[in-house]
């Protein structure tokens, strides 16, 4: 069946996974998990569904919050309480605990995650002065990552999205890989939410009115 049609027939239709598919494994690092400096509920809960999901795609991409230290978007680096709001050059900032510093225990995937065949690790938010939410262009909007270009030569056609948080990292990079042309698949269960204000449900809208699709990993490893 041509990858093109897939996404129209259903989730059965997603049972089987090809060679122009890829994982795209967001943020699933020590300090999104309870215990860490940014701890997303449930962070470590979505370890096992992302290493199922993992043994079954051949293609594989990591990201990985990589801040220095002082980073634009710290609460400390303004003096300032976390979850608070600046305005910055490129826009609105929520400005975040410490966390996911370069070098740091934090920074390190979940020791629980398994991915011995990922290709990629695309590291993203090392510039100092602009965050990155999404694996493919940085808050500015026009920094790319690199990613895309990856995915593109390497001639992925659509991505299986999971990973934290899925209000900001997974939904900015679910976001992105269809401005990319990419067909995309929330897998829901294999994310979890900070859900900061209601940012939950609105990255549910903002994915489904972009023509995300959304499913659960059952459905798709059964």
């Amino acid at each position: 069946m041509p990858i093109e049609l897939m996404m129209f027939e259903g989730i059965t239709s997603m049972q089987t996974f090809g060679q122009y598919d890829a994982l795209l494994v967001i943020d699933v690092q020590n300090d999104f998990c309870p215990g860490g400096a940014l701890a997303v509920p449930g962070g470590d809960e979505v370890v096992p569904i992302v290493n199922r999901l993992a043994a079954r795609i051949a293609n594989v991409v990591a990201t990985q919050d990589w801040h220095p230290k002082g980073h634009v978007s710290f609460a400390s680096t303004h003096g300032l309480q976390p979850f608070q709001t600046i305005e910055l050059p490129y826009g609105t900032q929520v400005l975040w605990p410490d966390h996911c510093v370069q070098g740091s225990a934090g920074a390190e995937f979940h020791p629980g995650l398994r991915l011995p065949h990922a290709q990629a690790v695309i590291r993203k938010g090392y510039r100092p002065e602009i965050d990155s939410y999404s694996g493919l262009v940085e808050a500015d909007r026009t920094t790319p990552t690199g990613l895309g270009g990856y995915l593109t030569e390497r001639g992925i056609r659509r991505v299986f999205v999971a990973g934290l948080a899925l209000d900001f990292c997974v939904a900015w990079t679910a976001l992105d890989a269809r401005r990319h042309g990419l067909d995309v698949v929330l897998i829901e269960d294999a994310c979890r939410a900070i859900d900061l204000d209601g940012s939950r449900e609105r990255a549910l809208n903002d994915m489904q009115a972009a023509g995300v699709v959304r499913a659960l990993s059952d459905e798709l490893l059964a």
